[in-house]
Parts: structure tokens; sequence; C-alpha cells
């Protein structure tokens, strides 16, 4: 999971830089809703779950899926508007924010300070490297294998460390427009002409190849390549083999069905169905009628309720979470019973939600 928390640290910061977070303007809606949706799930938890090991739970409901409550929004195509599928991608990475300071605060063991001491100043050293304008990726590679491995020795989660290296990777272009295309074309123009049946032989040729390959990296940033190429890796394997490895639940080795009839499983259930769309649709309706920020352009309220109930969907992060608030064998069968019933009928309610509100338009 260091490898995804890594990718959404990049995700992070290239919408600071450039994207739906780069302006208050445009990230207050996401982050005000955002923060509802993470504090009245809490609330209706801890309130079913005042005392005792249970009450480690309150994170659980909290936390949001990208992946599937993106997905669905985006299954339902011309009927949800472009800027409603922005608002929750920002939505969903102000949760991933918050559920990661959860993590770093709450869920994490006894600190050792000679351990995070060595984690800081490889952090430093990372920052380092692109300040002095290192744009290879493997450097940072190298030093985040030895972040991990420090964070995971200090105590703090080490997923931690993915967020913070991704912080660290350089998101500025060197070169702009109008610089590359004279680049390129120069280099294409000088190109010769020499044909070749099995490989590129000649030196010029292989020289000017490689001048181009430099002229289209200064255009890159290693932010946006590393995205690129871990996005696919993130999504296709490293979470399908935690949601296998996690999300199974033996019905014959617990209680059943009857599991979502005590206290953790209803906190979470409620959390994910009631707390997540409400807490989202108050917070979004606060800000609007203060003046804070206005509507997603194109989408009504209607449509704001269904995407806030498919912000419901915690899968992937609320397991994450589960593993981490409980070690007994049964509170944590209960609670991923709760997460996945939680999860399947909050996406069915923004979908229909969703569904009617376009054909009541129609």
């Amino acid at each position: 999971m260091v490898m995804f928390f890594f990718v959404v640290g990049l995700e992070i910061k290239r919408e600071v830089l450039v994207g739906e977070l780069s302006s208050i303007g445009q990230a207050s809606l996401p982050a005000l809703a955002a923060l509802g949706g993470m504090i009245v799930p809490a609330i209706i938890y801890v309130s079913i779950n005042q005392t005792g090991p249970a009450q480690a739970g309150w994170g659980i409901p909290m936390a949001t899926d990208i992946a599937f409550s993106l997905g669905c929004l985006v299954a339902l195509g011309r009927l949800v508007p472009t800027p409603l599928k922005v608002f929750l991608l920002a939505l969903a990475i102000f949760d991933d924010m918050g559920a990661i300071m959860v993590i770093a605060i709450f869920y994490t063991e006894q600190v050792k300070i000679i351990s995070l001491t060595l984690g800081v100043l490889i952090l430093l050293m990372s920052i380092v490297l692109n300040l002095r304008g290192v744009r290879k990726t493997y450097p940072y590679a190298l030093l985040g294998l030895a972040l991990w491995l420090a964070f995971l020795l200090s105590g703090i989660h080490a997923t931690i460390a993915g967020v913070l290296l991704a912080f660290t990777i350089p998101g500025r272009s060197i070169s702009d427009q109008k610089k590359f295309r004279q680049q390129s074309q120069a280099i294409i123009e000088e190109f010769p002409e020499k044909d070749f049946n099995i490989m590129m032989v000649d030196p010029l040729q292989r020289k000017l190849m490689n001048d181009l390959v430099c002229a289209c990296e200064d255009l890159d940033t290693p932010l946006q390549r590393l995205e690129y190429n871990l996005y696919p890796l993130v999504s296709y394997i490293v979470l399908p083999i935690f949601a296998l490895a996690n999300a199974g639940v033996n019905l014959a080795e617990g209680t059943g069905i009857t599991g979502l009839f005590n206290s953790i499983s209803l906190g979470i259930i409620l959390g994910l169905m009631v707390g997540k769309p409400l807490g989202i649709t108050l917070f979004t309706w606060l800000s609007v009628k203060l003046g804070l920020s206005a509507l997603p352009e194109g989408a009504n309220w209607t449509q704001i309720l269904g995407t806030a109930c498919l912000a419901g969907i915690g899968f992937t992060m609320s397991l994450f979470v589960t593993n981490l608030a409980f070690q007994d064998p049964v509170s944590i069968y209960n609670a991923k019973l709760a997460v996945i019933c939680g999860s399947i009928v909050s996406a069915s309610l923004g979908i229909t939600i969703i569904g009617f509100s376009a054909k009541g338009r129609s």
C-alpha cells in the first residue's frame, strides 16, 4: 500500500500545482464537503461506540474509495456533468489527505526518535535533489526505499513515507512549448535520411534520436512520468491484490450475517450510508449558502446528494483502516462485513438517485 499512497501523493501534488486544488476558490467546495464527509460519519460511529475497544474504529467510515466511487460516476456517462465528476475527484483527494492525517496521528504506535530522525534526514535529501534539479527517478526510488524502512522502524505507519516522498518529486517542466517546438523541429530537419532494416546504427541518427528524447524529458516532469507509469500498476495489481487479501469474509468462521447486528457494524454502516451523504451535502449547502463557493456547473442538489452517497463507498481505504484499528479477529470480521455491505448499498443509492435526477430532467 506504500505504492498506492505514493501515487495518491503524486495526484495531490499535481492537483495543487495545476489542477482543481490550485486555487482557494476551486478547492473550497470539495474541501469543505470532504470535511463534512469525515466529521459526520465519525460522530455517528462514536455515538454508537462510546467506550471500549470498538471505539478505535471511528476512522473506518471516514474513508472514500476514489476508484470505485469515481468509477460509478463515470459509468453513468452523460447523465453526469463533467464538473460533478471533477468535484467528486477533488473531494476524494481531500478525503485521502484526511485519511493520511488520521493514520499518521491516531493509528501510529509508539514513535522511535532515532529511526524517525533518520527518516527526516532522508526526506531532506530528497528535497535537496529536487532543489538541485535532479530529474532522474532512480535516486528518488532509492531514497524512497530507505525512507520506507526508516518509517517502518520508527513506529509511524510506513504508508506515510509514500505520501511524503511524492511531495518531493519535481513537478515543473524545465522547457516550454516554444522551446520544445524549436528543438524538435531542428532535430527532425537535421535527421539524416538513411534507411535501416533491423536497427538504427548510424551514429548521427542515434545522437539526434537521444537529443529528441532529452527534449521530451525536459518538457515532461518526473511527477507526471511516475504517475503515468505507476497508476496502472497500482490500479490493476496493487489494489486488487490488497482487496483479495483483505476483503475476504468467511461466513463459516465468523458469526454469519448476524455479524451486522453489533455496535461496530452498525457504526460503520450508518457512517457510510448516512454519515457520508449527510455530512457532504450539509457542508456543501452551507458553503454555497454562505457564498464561499458555487455548485459545480450543470449540477443540481439531487445530483450532489447522489454523489455524496457514492462517496460512502469506503472499501479499499476502509478495509485498510480496519486492519489498523482492530486486532481481535471477530471485530475485524464484523468491520469488514459492514464495510462491504455499506459500500454496496451506498453505490446502489448513489446510482439510483443520480439516475432518477436525470430522468426527472428528461
